[in-house]
């Protein structure tokens, strides 16, 4: 799957601010600094459709972007950056929550994790979180590039293993640096976008 289109559609602190149900989506969810918008716009093909931000943090709304009118990425929240006020943060939660609870149109959810460093508790307890919904299954190691293969495969075990994956969950190494894993990334979450899903 290649992505010819993408375009930014609007923020939402909650569901009066959705867009309508008619298209499947496909949400990105990880930690502050872990290269949510960088991986976005590589898989979109464009450098500026999701804002990337020198601080960690400032996605503070879910932002939906029109991919080729036929399906939508989903940018949700970053979390676990400590410098974001507590009531910030519950607030982001609670935005969270409600979304992957109770958007009917949500097919998966990609979890994003640095591959540099083993899986936060926030981190497992996100992906138990997706599992508990049915969004579990997709995960993205990024920075892939700053390892080497021997690291990268060594980290790729330790990831799989405290995240609790699956044979069945896929995970792919992702540089939005290098350019690569974005065609293994698209053709994932192809299975999800399709009639049949």
């Amino acid at each position: 799957m290649k992505i010819s289109r993408a375009e930014f559609l609007t923020s939402a602190a909650g569901k009066k601010s959705y867009p309508d149900e008619s298209l499947p989506e496909i949400a990105f969810a990880g930690r502050s600094n872990v290269g949510k918008s960088s991986l976005i716009n590589l898989l979109a093909g464009r450098q500026a459709l999701a804002k990337v931000s020198g601080s960690p943090g400032k996605t503070r709304l879910i932002n939906f972007f029109d991919v080729d009118g036929a399906w939508r990425i989903v940018d949700l929240p970053g979390y676990g950056y400590a410098k974001v006020p507590r009531s910030m943060s519950r607030d982001w939660g609670r935005m969270m929550e409600d979304y992957l609870s109770s958007r009917p149109n949500l097919r998966k959810v990609v979890q994003l994790v640095d591959c540099r460093h083993e899986p936060t508790a926030q981190d497992v307890q996100m992906y138990e979180y997706l599992r508990y919904y049915g969004l579990s299954g997709i995960v993205a190691a990024t920075k892939a590039d700053k390892l080497s293969k021997n690291e990268l495969s060594r980290s790729l075990a330790v990831i799989r293993r405290t995240l609790g994956l699956t044979e069945e969950d896929s995970l792919i190494p992702v540089s939005a640096l290098k350019k690569t894993g974005a065609d293994e990334l698209l053709s994932e979450i192809s299975r999800y976008i399709g009639p049949e899903a």
